[in-house]
């Protein structure tokens, strides 16, 4: 699968190249995030607008690695997804665990605040 990687200071965006949001294609985000999170990246926003389908499947992995990077102080954000692939997660009620943002700015706002009150939390 390819990836487009754009890495910033406290963020990292993963673009699939790709048609649909299957069950492999959540597979191998998971495994794209878990090698650069030993490379030093912390929070993610992966955006899904080259996505023109969703398997089931898929969003129940999206939410476990949701879950995982919370666990881990990290973040994780769902950007610009399709309106086909957005009436899916709705109809599953994946849009209740996931942050979902329609825009790419929103996806930076929601990492920088959760970066900030991750640190003020540290500090109480």
């Amino acid at each position: 699968m390819e990836f487009k990687i754009d890495t910033k200071p406290t963020y990292t965006v993963i673009t699939p190249e790709t048609g649909a949001l299957s069950a492999n294609l959540a597979e191998e985000i998971r495994q794209k995030i878990a090698e650069l999170t030993i490379t030093g990246s912390h929070n993610f926003i992966v955006n899904l607008h080259n996505c023109s389908d969703m398997e089931i499947a898929a969003g129940n992995q999206l939410i476990e690695l949701h879950q995982s990077l919370y666990n881990q102080d990290s973040s994780l954000v769902f950007t610009e997804v399709p309106e086909c692939v957005l009436q899916t997660m709705k109809q599953q009620q994946f849009h209740l665990s996931l942050n979902l943002t329609p825009s790419m700015q929103e996806a930076v706002d929601i990492i920088s605040m959760e970066v900030l009150e991750r640190d003020l939390f540290k500090e109480l």
